[in-house]
């Protein structure tokens, strides 16, 4: 399991002050008020950055962070996210994964057919869905709801799932 989780985006900058706006990648915004601190993603390492501030403008979230007192200074964040250490990220309810904890498990259908991986979540509103991309490239998308998503074992890195009729011609 991944030690960071994403919990959201850098859009653009807000105002004079070196504030920004983000777009964040938790159920609740108001969570990212109980944060001293996040992390940007730079080359496969972490790099740990005060919050100075925090509030709402919903959707979004305006954000400014220590030491970046300049629209020009927050630029250069644009489009990066933003992550937590796992022991602060948002508790789960039963059943609930984090997106970095489901990319790239293995997907077995229930009749024992290997169908890929899990490389991407898209975020629909009703429900998710879950990109599956076969060995050979080929991709599919299946809704994530319970009739679909049989089981997930994160440690083991596995999804057993059931294609509904229609959903799947292969």
């Amino acid at each position: 399991m991944k030690e960071y989780i994403k919990v959201g985006t850098i859009t653009q900058p807000f105002g004079i002050k070196g504030e920004t706006k983000v777009y964040p990648d938790v159920d609740d915004p108001a969570y990212f008020k109980k944060l001293k601190n996040v992390y940007f993603e730079k080359n496969g390492s972490y790099e740990e950055i005060g919050i100075e501030s925090v509030r709402m403008a919903l959707p979004l979230v305006i954000i400014k962070f220590r030491g970046i007192d300049t629209p020009e200074d927050i630029r250069k964040y644009r489009q990066t996210d933003l992550y937590v250490m796992r022991k602060d990220a948002p508790p789960l309810e039963e059943g609930e994964h984090y997106y970095a904890d489901l990319l790239g498990i293995e997907v077995t259908d229930d009749t024992g057919v290997y169908r890929g991986k899990l490389t991407d979540i898209i975020e629909t509103g009703a429900n998710d869905v879950y990109e599956i991309t076969s060995d050979d490239g080929k991709t599919f998308l299946l809704p994530a709801i319970k009739q679909c998503i049989l089981d997930v074992d994160v440690e083991a890195g596995t999804m057993k799932i059931h294609i509904l009729e229609g959903l799947l011609d292969l």
